[in-house]
């Protein structure tokens, strides 16, 4: 069984799709199949990555145009690769993969997973609409990552029967904090609550009102928030506007092991995002990973309400709401005993529902069932 993972980026490039293609090839390959990679590569140059157990192609991007990476030559590695392949394995949002399938027609099977509507190009979403549709038409299979979300998507709603509902999962790294750094960083934070969000600094993940919630917090709490993105200089002019330069500190970009020891230093972790756009929430199942509770944003169309369960594994609050989160990061800090069971439960749903080898085993089933 040969299978050939098509995306947009890959790491090093990170973010959510890319962590669930690494995750996907890492542990389908570790069972003994060939996984290997297509995608854009960030730079103006092919290259040919050779890990361990897979291949990872990467075609010459010429830059950046509504979230996509105009990389022609995708279009023919695909049509090279395809006779090399029984499964095309497509993670979308991303219309220039969706365009390659279009002029090449594979002749593989077609998995498409499906992590989000096109929520914030709404405006050209409309010229797009027909190439998705032909290439939810042509696909053989549709991963979604939660019921809720295939439930809500208009996109998918004459597609269910193609639907297969995978949770997404992601390795346990809490092993891999290191001790030292860890009480480091509590000693530069003088020993507060560190409230952790992780995410590109974009309009949709509402780290506006995160901020804005210092404002209804003492000084036992600061909030720590990792990423770079086109929101930063709003952010940086909230806080400078409500002086709350101690309470809020902006990270910027962190390795992935610092990301662990931060991960294991923090107190509770946060995901304010505001619309659908954040379909799953992959940063969420990272912090469970690490027996944090979660404080998240209550959106009935998206995964991320699934996904923390509320008074379980953490607290939901509504949107755009910074008194909100203000209120919940009290509620969970004032209850010793509710703080020990959110982070007993908080594991333990990670272990049952989100784990890298839950989701592998899925997807093998899956990969099995198509051939």
């Amino acid at each position: 069984m040969k299978i050939l993972q098509f995306g947009k980026f890959y790491p090093p490039s990170m973010g959510g799709i890319q962590q669930v293609m690494f995750e996907t090839s890492e542990g389908v390959s570790k069972e003994g199949y060939t996984c290997d990679v297509l995608c854009s590569n960030t730079e103006a140059s092919y290259i040919e990555d050779r890990f361990e157990n897979y291949t990872v192609f990467r075609t010459i991007s010429y830059g950046i145009a509504l979230s996509t990476s105009i990389t022609p030559q995708l279009i023919y590695k695909l049509w090279k690769l395809d006779p090399k392949y029984d499964i095309i394995h497509v993670h979308a949002p991303d219309p220039m993969a969706f365009l390659a399938l279009f002029l090449v027609r594979p002749k593989a099977k077609v998995i498409i997973h499906w992590h989000s509507d096109i929520v914030r190009q709404h405006r050209t979403r409309k010229f797009f609409l027909p190439l998705q549709n032909w290439v939810l038409r042509f696909a053989d299979k549709v991963i979604v990552t939660s019921k809720s979300y295939a439930r809500h998507s208009p996109d998918l709603k004459d597609f269910m029967n193609k639907v297969e509902i995978i949770p997404l999962g992601t390795s346990n790294y809490s092993s891999k904090s290191d001790k030292k750094n860890v009480e480091d960083i509590q000693k530069k934070y003088k020993n507060k609550k560190i409230i952790l969000a992780v995410g590109r600094l974009v309009s949709y993940k509402g780290f506006k009102y995160l901020v804005e919630s210092a404002k209804y917090l003492d000084d036992d709490f600061i909030i720590l928030i990792v990423g770079k993105g086109y929101e930063e200089k709003s952010l940086l002019d909230i806080i400078s506007k409500n002086n709350l330069q101690d309470k809020v500190k902006l990270l910027g970009y962190i390795s992935e092991e610092e990301k662990y020891d931060y991960l294991q230093a923090c107190y509770l972790f946060c995901l304010p995002s505001i619309t659908k756009a954040e379909a799953f929430g992959v940063a969420i199942i990272e912090a469970m990973s690490f027996s944090k509770p979660i404080v998240s944003t209550n959106m009935f169309d998206s995964g991320i309400s699934w996904v923390n369960k509320d008074g379980v594994t953490g607290v939901q609050v509504d949107t755009y709401s910074a008194e909100q989160l203000a209120d919940a990061f009290k509620t969970i800090a004032n209850d010793k005993s509710l703080y020990e069971s959110m982070s007993k439960n908080s594991l333990q749903r990670y272990e049952k529902l989100f784990s890298e080898k839950k989701m592998i085993q899925s997807t093998i089933k899956l990969y099995k069932s198509m051939l």
